[in-house]
């Protein structure tokens, strides 16, 4: 099957704005840091060109440069709230759905003759 990019043409509007914003809170990051763009692309393992996109919030980047930008400025604890289970109310109130109603005794063979 053949690899299709998402674009900011394809994408919905709320994910082009997630991205776009991502992009920015890491641009002020770096600038706060006084880190050059070659730095931290330096740093990160990544080109100077891919930390623009970066930092413009493209879609069509891998999320392992978001990631490696991250680490390489020493946000890499906030990735680990990101989709928790622990704030997904929604999944948890179908998890809970899904439980049986019910209490039953486990029912065990008695070996005693």
């Amino acid at each position: 099957m053949p690899r299709v990019a998402v674009s900011a043409a394809v994408a919905p509007g709320k994910v082009v704005e997630a991205a776009r914003r991502l992009g920015l809170n890491i641009r002020t990051a770096r600038k706060r840091r006084r880190l050059r763009q070659t730095e931290l692309a330096r740093r990160a393992g990544i080109t100077v060109q891919t930390l623009r996109r970066v930092e413009a919030g493209s879609l069509g980047t891998g999320i392992g440069a978001y990631l490696a930008t991250l680490w390489a400025m020493g946000l890499e604890s906030d990735i680990g709230a990101l989709a928790s289970p622990d704030t997904d109310a929604e999944g948890r109130t179908l998890e809970a759905a899904r439980r049986g109603k019910r209490v039953r005794l486990e029912k065990r063979l008695d070996d005693d003759f």
